[in-house]
Parts: C-alpha cells; structure tokens; sequence
C-alpha cells in the first residue's frame, strides 16, 4: 500500500484550501532497494542484460559501446505504484555513456548530438532473449538485485504546477524572507522527509540540484525558452520520469560528484512504448 507522508505533511503543515491544491499533484512511484533476505527481485543494477537473438549492444557512434545500468522487469513491479501508461510486461533496460573509455565524451540533455549516449530498450515478454556479453572495451558494473516499496512522490517546489498549488498566481518565487509565513514550516518540513535520491520508477523525480523536467524541457524547445517563462513551464509540465538512478557503492556506480541519472518521457510516448523518445538528464 501507498504510504501517505506527503499527505500526512501537508495536512498538518498547510491551511486547508493549499493542502489541497498540493496533495492533487502528489503521485505515487517505485522505490527501489537492494534486495536482501529472500525479498523478491524486480530489478537489478548492472550485471549483464538479456537481449533478443541477433540484437547489438547499444552504442554512441563515434564514441563506442554504452555501460548497461539497470533492468527493470514490469510485471514485477507493484501494480499501485505504477502509470497507468507504464508496461504492463515486458524488461527495460537502461544504458549510458559513463565516460569509463572516453572521459572527454559525456552526454548533456541540452545537446541532441550526444543524445544517443542514452538508450532505453523495451524488450516485449513474448521476446526470446540471451544473456548478452558485454563489449572487450568495456566494462560491466557489479550486478545488485533490487526489490521495491511503493511510496508517495511530491514534485519539487520549483515545478510549475507546485508554484502555482502554493502560491497562486505567482510566476516565481519570492526572495526568502517574503515567502508567505503559512508556507515556511511546510517547505522546511518538506525539505527533510524528501531525503535523498535513491532508485526509483515513476512518480516525481527527487532531483539533486533543481527540477529534471526543466532540462529536458530546454532541450525539447531547442534551448530558446528562458529558464522559467510560460512556454518553458508549459514544455515542462509535458514530461514525467520514467526512472532515475542513484549513485550505488554497490554496483560501483557514481555520477558524477555522487548525482544520480533521470530518465524522462512524454506520457503519450510511454503509453505507446517509444523509449526512444526517453530523454535523459544528469544532475551531480
């Protein structure tokens, strides 16, 4: 079942009408975490990823072979915590440039030139698949079992619609010391139940360093929207998280100064199964 802690904040933190507003745009999602004591394997870092007969391993032209990051098999996942847009069945399979074999080369959201460095395979569960090996030139991550919670997800507060819930009208918000008085305790309260990024499928990303869909929404306008004007909060208001992943010791696995990786989707492509389409950020 769906735990209830951003409810739970906002019901004791904002007045009536707001508390309202802002639990309207609460989502559930996929916590994930490695799996231990026989707990049931949905997913899994790294490792080595089954892929159709014939298929190749997934590479950025001119750079060379992507890392494997993660499978995510979809039937698996607990069905209330997933979009009704999301795959019923099916594996994901999430690969990315990490720069091991080419640190000059990294892939930016705002760059449609580095965008292949990100891939996102749907592999159907009809699909006769084979353990894949993985390139000479690189190398594989550490495999890590993961096993899912399903929790809420609050969007951060600098998201458009989290604006507008909170503050109305209001384009932006204010400098500190002018935020209404009403609200502080709820964003300090915020700010410490969030806690850090973890792995997780759907719902609100839990970004290091300012909202996901911002980027992925400058990059879609073609990086001419300014940072916070109506069509860039529009654009970004289009695009939900399919999956982000944390930095890991486990799997060996650090982005960046230890940022996490978010994949991005428009809900019309992930209902239609084009991953293609999937955009991907990364914040350190």
């Amino acid at each position: 079942m769906t735990d209830e802690r951003y409810s739970r904040l906002a019901a004791e933190h904002l007045p009536g009408d707001l508390a309202q507003r802002w639990t309207a745009l609460l989502r559930p999602c996929i916590r994930l975490r490695r799996a231990v004591d026989g707990e049931r394997t949905v997913a899994a870092l790294g490792g080595h990823p089954e892929l159709p007969a014939g298929a190749d391993w997934p590479e950025w032209p001119g750079h060379g072979p992507l890392s494997f990051i993660a499978s995510v098999r979809c039937a698996a996942l607990p069905r209330e915590g997933r979009a009704e847009q999301f795959p019923q069945d099916g594996t994901l399979l999430f690969f990315y440039f990490d720069g091991r074999t080419a640190a000059d080369a990294f892939v930016s959201a705002v760059d449609p030139e580095t965008w292949a460095g990100a891939q996102v395979l749907y592999i159907p569960a009809d699909t006769p698949v084979f353990p894949a090996d993985t390139p000479p030139e690189s190398e594989a991550f550490p495999r890590v079992d993961l096993t899912a919670d399903t929790e809420q997800s609050a969007p951060d507060r600098w998201l458009p619609q989290s604006r507008k819930a909170l503050l109305g009208d209001s384009r932006d918000w204010p400098p500190p010391r002018e935020i209404p008085a009403e609200l502080k305790p709820f964003l300090r309260a915020f700010e410490r139940l969030r806690g850090h990024m973890g792995h997780q499928i759907g719902g609100h990303a839990v970004p290091v360093q300012g909202p996901a869909e911002y980027e992925i929404a400058y990059a879609a306008l073609g990086g001419v929207s300014p940072w916070g004007d109506r069509p860039h909060d529009e654009e970004a208001e289009r695009w939900v998280l399919l999956a982000q992943f944390d930095s890991d010791s486990d799997a060996k696995m650090t982005w960046g100064d230890a940022g996490a990786l978010y994949w991005l989707i428009r809900p019309e492509d992930l209902a239609a199964h084009r991953f293609d389409q999937a955009r991907l950020t990364v914040q350190c």
